[in-house]
């Protein structure tokens, strides 16, 4: 899951963007507004976690902006602890959720997971498709009953096809869920992500579409 970070605080993005992979999540970080709005054009985040004081002004207006030009990637506020008019503005100008500063860092991992299962229509947090078996929050691979060892970039791969069986995503596409701006990707990293997907769950549980990309059938 790649979700965007927005936070001045030097130590705290980079402390996010060392501990938020750990729980699974590929994290890009900005330290202004400007670097944000950029950021969103070019990738398609499936999160924002947006602090409410920026260098080039308030995280509350970024937000009014985004919403009023129909961005509708869901966000979370981080805000003063004692800053309730910050947290009623943000939910009022469309903040999905917010969380206080100083905040426990597996708690903003469940609530970010909460927020993407929301966003996706998948209140519970597994996925179930034929003998397969996600667990969203133990980040665990269960095939046929069995446990079954699965990298964090495997686990993205298999989420993202199994949330859309029938839909073809290209590799391009896989690459920008996995990987984040100070990461190398090599050119045939995803296959073989791919290729290690299909030892644990078998050949045909992955379809190559030659010359467009992957998918699962329903």
């Amino acid at each position: 899951m790649r979700i965007l970070v927005v936070e001045d605080d030097e130590v705290l993005r980079e402390g996010l963007e060392v501990g938020l992979p750990l729980y699974g999540f590929c994290v890009d970080g900005v330290d202004s507004a400007e670097d944000a709005r950029l950021a969103l054009k070019a990738i398609d985040y499936e999160l924002v976690v947006l602090d409410v004081a920026l260098p080039d002004g308030s995280g509350l207006e970024v937000l009014r902006r985004w919403r009023a030009d129909g961005d509708r990637t869901p966000i979370l506020l981080l805000t003063a602890r004692n800053s309730v008019s910050d947290r009623i503005d943000g939910l009022n100008l469309g903040a999905d959720d917010y969380l206080g500063k100083p905040f426990d860092l597996e708690e903003l991992a469940a609530r970010l997971r909460a927020l993407s299962r929301r966003a996706a229509g998948q209140p519970a947090s597994i996925l179930k498709w034929r003998n397969i078996v996600l667990d969203l929050n133990r980040h665990s691979l269960e095939v046929g009953g069995e446990l079954r060892p699965v990298s964090r970039r495997e686990f993205a791969i298999l989420r993202a096809l199994i949330e859309r069986p029938g839909f073809v995503l290209s590799r391009s596409q896989l690459e920008e869920r996995i990987y984040g701006w100070q990461e190398e990707v090599g050119s045939n990293a995803v296959e073989v992500h791919i290729h290690n997907l299909r030892a644990k769950l078998g050949r045909e549980a992955i379809e190559t579409i030659r010359g467009v990309g992957y998918k699962v059938t329903g």
